[in-house]
């Protein structure tokens, strides 16, 4: 039985802390940082950026975002770990309203506006919308087809929108910081699926996880092929941790990449060995991508860069969900 936040809390204040974990993110972060600040939100706001060990300028453009800006705040994260720096940048907020961005995510100008109506109505815990994944070049603009599609990453609200209502998980988030704290916030042996795992306790609170189609955060994809199969792989396999962290969390969603790399691999190798029959399930499914590509791609050069793209995606989640080891996240 879910709990009304309100009940438990009150109504929201005009107040919000907007946290952000950062690590390898000169590329986008000045933007992404620049939106927040410019929002239509009429209260107390402030920006946290939890900062890890990067390769590149962050840091450097985070101090210099902090010095222009009052209303930024830095603090270190060592491990540059996200949930660790989610959680110091939770200990360090001073609202009582918690909004997470990542550092290559744009929020529109009325995002935070929207976040407190919808906390406010709804009595949610947490509430979040639509991943519009958009990309800058052609492979980036295919990825975002293939993230926006069911054909794709299957029937997730956050990814391919839908009717406001009560799900398993949103998209980043927005809190009631008194809920967080009371299930102890992010469970930092988590690499990956953090928020999943984070949202199935506020559910096992009592609390309702709430999305709603108006909040849209542009996200932007991986911008090569070896990024974006780390990244699925990633997905993948602590995706499983969370499965075995939590029994009777799995569905359908999750188990379609592990049994499409089981059964084209049993496919290749019965048909070369036994019969060119056997085959006959891998040519399916290679089908299936090539219509998937079709319907999903808008031009030319989508249609042709889709394919490697969706077998990426479907291969190396499939595959780090069968090949994640105990060990994680113990």
């Amino acid at each position: 039985m879910t709990t009304s936040a309100n009940e438990l809390y009150g109504s929201p204040k005009q107040e919000i802390s907007v946290i952000l974990p950062v690590r390898n993110e000169a590329l986008h972060l000045a933007d992404s940082i620049a939106a927040i600040l410019a929002q239509d939100f009429p209260g107390s706001l402030e920006v946290i950026l939890a900062v890890g060990p990067s390769e590149d300028a962050t840091e450097e453009i985070a101090r210099e975002i902090a010095n222009a800006d009052s209303r930024v705040v830095i603090v270190e994260n060592p491990t540059g770990r996200t949930a660790a720096g989610l959680n110091l940048a939770i200990k360090k907020s001073q609202y009582s309203n918690i909004v997470r961005v990542d550092g290559h995510a744009e929020i529109p100008k009325n995002y935070l506006s929207l976040v407190l109506e919808i906390l406010s109505t709804t009595g949610a815990v947490n509430v979040g919308g639509v991943m519009a994944a958009v990309g800058i070049n052609l492979f980036e603009r295919s990825v975002a087809r293939a993230m926006r599609s069911p054909l794709g990453v299957g029937a997730s609200r956050f990814h391919t929108g839908g009717k406001a209502g009560e799900v398993d998980t949103v998209y980043l988030g927005a809190f009631r910081k008194e809920a967080l704290l009371a299930v102890g916030g992010f469970d930092e042996r988590f690499t990956r699926a953090q928020d999943w795992e984070l949202n199935f306790r506020l559910r096992s609170a009592g609390g309702s996880i709430y999305f709603d189609p108006r909040l849209v955060v542009t996200y932007r994809p991986r911008a090569t092929v070896k990024a974006l199969a780390r990244q699925y792989f990633e997905y993948g396999r602590w995706r499983r941790v969370v499965t075995r962290r939590h029994t009777g969390t799995i569905n359908y969603r999750y188990l379609a990449p592990p049994f499409t790399v089981i059964l084209s691999g049993l496919s290749m190798v019965l048909g070369i060995f036994i019969s060119s029959i056997f085959f006959l399930p891998v040519l399916v499914y290679a089908l299936f991508i090539l219509l998937a590509a079709f319907m999903i791609g808008k031009s030319v050069g989508e249609f042709i860069s889709l394919p490697l793209i969706l077998l990426t995606m479907h291969f190396c989640w499939g595959v780090g969900f069968l090949t994640s080891p105990k060990s994680l996240a113990q």
